[in-house]
């Protein structure tokens, strides 16, 4: 039987499963501060946070949002008090904690979360068009599905499903240039790998997902996203 999975942002997806405006929210592994500012700019109160100074260099310089703010933690050790935060997101982030780090981050999550309130992941599957060029500079088929295992064992870390959404996210891409922008800004130590094989990937750009605007490529990347809640202890 076909499914048809819904195109949307990670921000509407967001919008409809978290209602985010009037929260008070910890975004987990923020990188430049976009969904921090995002989130801001509608009515919540955010902290961004990143596993160093250097990481939050481009979220600082930003142009300020009231309700913005960004702090220096990790996943498994939260800048934060006990039951102080309405939400805790990780937004493509978790596949980036270390397997083993998982029970950890998720029992930070738990311990910052007032009672009522949420924990929310999206996550990228190992599939679909943008990973299948990705994967030619950096294979994440154990780290994605480590995250998608996480979730799916979340009840031994104190949380209780809420709501689950399959979506695909479409990409634009007007040269394989643009892509590579996006692939090395994430880990700018895939730059060497990327650089080596330059030639194959700019091949497999012309033959995967169908034509953009303006000649390039539309890549989608499948997203699946998981609200949950934190159980009593």
């Amino acid at each position: 039987m076909n499914t048809t999975i819904q195109e949307s942002t990670d921000l509407d997806i967001l919008r409809e499963l978290l209602a985010p405006a009037g929260r008070e929210i910890v975004d987990v592994g923020c990188g430049g501060g976009q969904l921090v500012r995002a989130l801001a700019a509608e009515g919540a109160r955010v902290t961004g946070v990143e596993i160093n100074d250097g990481q939050l260099e481009a979220a600082r310089a930003a142009e300020p949002v009231p309700g913005a703010s960004y702090a220096v933690g990790r996943a498994e050790a939260l800048p934060l008090a006990d039951a102080s935060t309405d939400a805790v997101v990780f937004m493509r982030s978790l596949h980036h904690v270390a397997p083993d780090q998982h029970p950890a981050a998720l029992a930070e999550a738990h311990r910052v979360l007032r009672p009522d309130g949420r924990l929310y992941v999206a996550e990228p599957l190992a599939e679909g068009d943008l990973y299948a060029l990705t994967r030619m500079v950096e294979n994440e088929d154990g780290e994605r599905a480590a995250a998608q295992a996480t979730i799916a064992a979340a009840g031994d870390s104190g949380f209780a499903p809420v709501a689950s959404r399959r979506y695909d996210v479409v990409l634009d891409f007007p040269d394989v240039d643009a892509f590579r922008r996006m692939t090395v800004s994430v880990d700018p130590a895939r730059a060497a790998v990327y650089a080596s094989r330059a030639g194959e990937i700019a091949e497999r750009f012309t033959e995967l997902g169908e034509p953009g605007p303006g000649g390039g490529r539309r890549l989608r990347l499948p997203m699946k996203a998981d609200v949950l809640a934190p159980t009593v202890p």
